[in-house]
């Protein structure tokens, strides 16, 4: 009996040692990779990004900006895309996250991103401009799709040929969410900006000329319709930017265009609480909040998705940069889901068309500068707010 006793108890210890001695699961790398980056990711992103693992790393890599991955905006729509061609074409990928707001930690993921085993990164975010310039001559075998963003160095843009970056035309959806919610019957708008870059003052002051041209099309007087205008700073959930928005609703404002990623969830929850509604953006967000009534949406998914396939079809359009707009569906208003009941889809259609035509023009930062009170409107009135 001491004698079996004995076999069992070694027979156990072994197991134990067996175990202790395998190698961690594919999550746990993931995990561990990411916090070398820097990257703070939830447990569903984590097995997102370490589905499909392989002695060889992981092939498609995306790096987020100042936002997270579950963004439900600009970052998730982008990490959409790739993670939408890499699963039917089961290629190995994840995403990775800077430690911190600098050139630095953006490099830093880069590096780490390429030592994982990438052969294509995408980098949503302005943040990029100046590391992939650095990383598209350090690692030239290496592909690059910047979103919103081109390699610079400096002031100068200087994209590599194994880089090809993306933007959009927010000017034009931003036209058709201010043009749709004055003709929805809103009188008091306002827009919320996250930071003052680029792609976010282009989706403001398009808000701006739509409602201004709705509101001549149903024959209102001067100053009839105002709009309240803002950036906040940060693209965060904030107990500063929930008080800010529901002090506006208290104001009177009716419909506020949250247009800074996780801002958009601050802007919701004061929504709710005044029985206002929201504009969300970059991605359809009516599963966000019942305060949604639409979204200015970029096409995300599909043009990071078309990106890497044109990698894979070896048609990368490198040295190249493309502005995606109402012509290539590039931009628009997911009118499937809005919860309109005076602009109907009749309406949007109309619009657009014009748009996609081009009998209608809209100013975009470039035109007007960094004012917005600049911007010449006929009936809306608006005022900067700090």
């Amino acid at each position: 009996m001491r004698k079996l006793a004995s076999v069992l108890l070694m027979s156990a210890v072994a197991v134990s040692l067996l175990s202790a001695c395998a190698k961690p699961t594919t999550e746990t790398q993931a995990s561990s990779d990411a916090s070398q980056a820097g990257e703070s990711v939830s447990d569903a992103g984590s097995e997102a990004a370490s589905e499909g693992t392989s002695a060889s790393g992981y092939e498609l890599a995306l790096i987020t900006d100042v936002g997270t991955i579950d963004d439900k905006s600009f970052n998730q729509g982008s990490w959409e895309g790739l993670d939408k061609y890499a699963t039917e074409h089961n290629i190995t990928h994840k995403y990775y996250k800077p430690a911190e707001k600098s050139d630095a930690a953006c490099i830093d993921a880069i590096d780490l991103a390429v030592k994982g085993g990438a052969k294509l990164i995408v980098t949503p975010g302005f943040l990029f401009e100046g590391p992939v310039h650095e990383a598209q001559a350090k690692y030239p075998d290496v592909k690059f799709v910047t979103i919103d963003a081109e390699p610079k160095s400096g002031d100068t843009a200087d994209i590599a040929q194994n880089s090809h970056a993306i933007f959009y035309a927010e000017e034009q959806a931003g036209y058709l969410a201010g043009y749709a919610a004055v003709k929805e019957g809103y009188k008091s708008l306002g827009f919320m900006g996250g930071i003052a870059v680029p792609a976010v003052v282009r989706f403001g002051y398009g808000y701006v000329q739509g409602a201004d041209a709705a509101a001549k099309e149903l024959g209102l007087a001067k100053g009839d319709v105002k709009i309240k205008y803002t950036y906040v700073g940060n693209f965060d959930a904030s107990p500063e930017n929930q008080t800010k928005a529901a002090s506006w609703y208290n104001e009177g404002v009716e419909c506020i265009f949250a247009c800074g990623g996780a801002v958009g969830n601050s802007v919701m929850k004061a929504a709710e609480a005044a029985d206002k509604v929201v504009i969300g953006v970059d991605v359809d967000q009516s599963v966000e909040s019942p305060t949604v009534i639409t979204s200015a949406t970029k096409n995300l998914q599909d043009s990071v998705y078309n990106a890497i396939a044109e990698f894979y079809e070896g048609k990368f359009p490198g040295g190249t940069k493309v502005i995606l707009t109402a012509s290539d569906l590039g931009v628009g208003l997911p009118m499937e889901s809005s919860k309109f009941k005076n602009f109907t889809k009749e309406d949007y259609d109309k619009l657009y068309e014009s748009l996609k035509s081009g009998s209608v023009t809209i100013a975009n930062d470039e035109a007007v500068g960094d004012n917005v009170t600049d911007i010449s409107t006929e009936v809306v009135e608006v005022s900067s707010v700090e």
